[in-house]
């Protein structure tokens, strides 16, 4: 009798093994297979949100077939506890494995509304923009001017939204004065800015903040950017520059940014003005005037006057022999790259060919002829100011 007894209960002991194992793999692909989604949806996570709450608000939404499933899976991949505060797409058919990595991994929102916060070199201004699930792109909702009074009605209605994306984007060529002073328009920042940091010192490029964030802390994510990028670059800086050390590379690279809004000159703008200093010749290059005139507090607004590229300042390349003192505004990482590692060239002159390029030149004769090209096209287009001509 007992044996019978025996018997059955490891029998039945082997067919719940079978079926626990059974009930396991099919868990299993629940949660790796397809979802049930038609199209995507945007899912926000709230800060302090439970992985309870957001499963069954996926599975209310279609998203999943079980929230059971859904954190059985996020504790056996040990997630339960990563959830992101954010607002993330979920894409059509995405499996459960594929919902828990957009929501636990990198915390960057993908979807609802998005303000970007431009810093650029002629005025900073704000575009919020919103996802169209079905094109999966950002379109613009509004635009406006930083500092602006009133703010627009679309901006304000979604600006104590806890999922609104916001971003600081910073342009190459910015002065430090222009980052600091349109921080300080920014009113989803807190925090005082006494000074201006120096100039060059900070990373353009996109930053990611958070509404409250104090402003001295993103100077100092910017700081810390650049001169990482700076001590990489000149880590790995060709042989046989002009210039001793890593700010004098910078002020290089500023002074590049400056000249050429085309990505592929700038190596060979830098060649130039490397050119120059190792033959004994004199930058004289525009853009280091007009920061010696207005110390990088806006933008100047209109063409150097003859006076003004005669009178010596630190920061007249006309006058003075060599390198201006600082940078003359923040160069992008390229920029940098190009000042430590230009293009071998043997040109000393270059002047705007009309295409938003330049013409470059060897010699004297041959700049003069591109001079004089660009006069006729400067002529024809009807333009008053300065057109950029270098080593005049």
């Amino acid at each position: 009798m007992w044996r019978s007894v025996a018997s059955n209960a490891l029998t039945l002991f082997i067919v719940l093994l079978i079926a626990m194992a059974a009930l396991v793999a099919w868990g299993r692909n629940e949660f790796f297979a397809a979802g049930p989604l038609a199209g995507p949806i945007c899912l926000e996570v709230e800060r302090g949100a439970s992985l309870s709450a957001i499963s069954r608000n996926l599975e209310e939404r279609g998203a999943i077939t079980d929230a059971r499933i859904f954190r059985i899976g996020a504790e056996y991949a040990d997630r339960a506890d990563n959830l992101k505060f954010g607002s993330y797409m979920v894409p059509a058919k995405a499996s459960m494995s594929e919902v828990l990595e957009a929501i636990t991994a990198s915390g960057k929102s993908t979807c609802g509304r998005d303000l970007n916060y431009r810093i650029r070199v002629t005025k900073s201004d704000v575009v919020l923009s919103a996802l169209d699930l079905t094109t999966n792109t950002y379109a613009e909702v509004a635009r406006f001017d930083a500092g602006a009074d009133p703010l627009p009605p679309e901006y304000l209605e979604v600006s104590d939204d806890p999922a609104l994306v916001l971003r600081v984007t910073v342009a190459e060529g910015v002065t430090s004065w222009q980052i600091v002073d349109a921080l300080k328009k920014a009113d989803f920042l807190q925090g005082p800015l006494e000074t201006v940091p120096p100039e060059g010192s900070l990373a353009p490029g996109g930053y990611e903040v958070e509404r409250g964030m104090e402003r001295g802390a993103l100077i100092s994510q910017m700081t810390a950017k650049q001169s990482a990028i700076l001590a990489e670059a000149w880590a790995k800086r060709s042989d046989g520059l002009p210039y001793d050390t890593p700010e004098e590379a910078l002020i290089m690279a500023s002074i590049v940014e400056k000249e050429t809004g085309i990505a592929e000159e700038r190596g060979r703008v830098a060649s130039v003005f490397i050119n120059r200093l190792q033959q004994g010749m004199r930058l004289q290059t525009d853009p280091t005037v007009i920061y010696g005139i207005t110390k990088g507090e806006g933008v100047l607004g209109r063409g150097l006057r003859q006076s003004e590229l005669r009178r010596e300042t630190p920061y007249n390349t006309y006058v003075i022999d060599g390198l201006p003192p600082t940078p003359i505004s923040n160069p992008g990482a390229e920029a940098i790259k190009a000042a430590v590692n230009p293009e071998q060239t043997d040109y000393l002159f270059f002047v705007a060919d009309g295409s938003g390029g330049h013409a470059f030149a060897k010699t004297l004769d041959e700049h003069n002829a591109n001079v004089a090209a660009w006069r006729k096209i400067e002529a024809a287009q009807g333009a008053a100011e300065e057109g950029g001509v270098q080593g005049e």
